[in-house]
């Protein structure tokens, strides 16, 4: 469907993108992780066709998207981070708006749009201006114009980080069906659990280079790290310090009186960290070992991209 080999974008000495590759195939939701800053919202815009690259190549269907863009911006759907309306139209109107400047046919426009509000759950607000419209609200129609001459991809950048929980579980559940309609969707977001909700693949990119691109089964499978999670009386001071001795031991995170400690040998770890934290003079709450979640999976992969 849709394969980006090698791009690179600079603005001046700034490279933002440094040959970044992927490849998303048809019918899946690929979702394309990272922190804020990392290059997220430029790669968009360039796959959108916002904005031109420096270097590298994008085949979309097999055809050079560079050399074929008007034809093949025609195949795509576009959702900005913080899309942008004229507050004083309607639903109905906006859409009738959309639809004219795409030259579409005036039956078709009608058609389309009473289409796609029903889709995106506005039809009973069809005639509400949209400065009147909450968030979630604005986001649906926002999608419903990436949607409007039914692409066959569609890229949304951070489609719910300015939503209440309520809503983002709304437009995550309307993101999920329409995989089942076959249209293939793209989503940057920096939130973790968005991705583990909904994504068949993924990204993750920071400081403009992708560290891993895979199925987001593999992921975790390869990314396996057992992590024991302790709860302790008192914050444990200076215990990171102390465990980082252990050559067994990977790396500790402690927030207030709760320590997380990825081990690179279970065998050991089991044996030895309660043999360690027993003597010390701070209760014991709760001991757990968990299997590595994408959040794990995402710091450990950045935290180590920071020394590349």
């Amino acid at each position: 469907m849709l394969n980006v080999v090698n791009i690179n974008k600079k603005y001046g000495d700034f490279e933002v993108l440094k040959d970044i590759s992927f490849e998303i195939k048809k019918g899946t939701i690929y979702g394309f992780l990272g922190p804020n800053g990392a290059g997220k919202s430029t790669t968009m815009n360039i796959l959108s066709g916002l904005i031109d690259f420096n270097g590298g190549e994008i085949y979309l269907d097999g055809e050079d998207f560079k050399k074929n863009k008007r034809r093949l911006l025609k195949k795509v759907g576009y959702l900005p981070q913080k899309p942008v309306f004229y507050n004083y139209m309607n639903a109905n109107e906006y859409l009738h708006f959309i639809g004219e400047i795409s030259n579409m046919p005036e039956k078709n426009i009608r058609e389309r749009t009473l289409e796609i509000l029903e889709v995106v759950k506005l039809t009973e607000v069809a005639k509400k201006k949209i400065g009147q419209y909450s968030g979630g609200m604005k986001q649906r129609l926002g999608i419903a114009v990436a949607l409007f001459n039914k692409p066959e991809i569609v890229f949304l950048d951070e489609p719910t980080s300015a939503l209440d929980p309520e809503g983002r579980m709304e437009i995550l559940e309307f993101i999920k069906n329409l995989k089942s309609s076959g249209t293939t969707v793209f989503m940057s977001t920096h939130i973790l659990s968005d991705i583990e909700r909904i994504c068949d693949h993924v990204s993750i990119l920071d400081n403009g280079r992708i560290l891993v691109s895979d199925n987001l089964e593999n992921l975790k499978n390869k990314y396996i790290q057992p992590i024991f999670d302790i709860e302790f009386e008192k914050p444990p001071e200076k215990l990171d310090k102390a465990l980082l001795n252990f050559k067994w031991i990977e790396s500790v995170s402690i927030n207030a009186n709760k320590a997380s400690i990825y081990v690179k040998n279970l065998g050991i770890a089991k044996s030895e960290l309660l043999k360690f934290l027993a003597p010390r003079e701070n209760t014991i709450l709760s001991y757990e070992i968990r299997k590595s979640n994408l959040e794990d999976i995402f710091i450990r992969l950045v935290n180590k991209n920071d020394n590349i």
